[in-house]
């Protein structure tokens, strides 16, 4: 893996966890509110889980592979 490649993989989560975090206070103010809707919640709920799934594929391809 170039330099160049694992930088830009490094910038993306990077971007990714900031976008991760954003969505978690949204989800937190929306949810204390007293009249929210449930379908823009669960939506904002499952673009974050896809957000920590990504994450967690770029950050193994961060990781060399080592023989057990």
């Amino acid at each position: 893996m170039t330099m160049t490649h694992r930088e830009d993989i490094q910038r993306r989560i990077i971007e990714l966890e900031v976008e991760h975090r954003d969505l978690d206070a949204v989800i937190d103010m929306l949810s204390h509110e007293t009249r929210h809707e449930e379908l823009q919640l669960r939506r904002l709920k499952k673009r974050k889980l896809q957000l920590k799934d990504h994450i967690v594929l770029l950050k193994m391809q961060l990781t060399p592979d080592i023989p057990a």
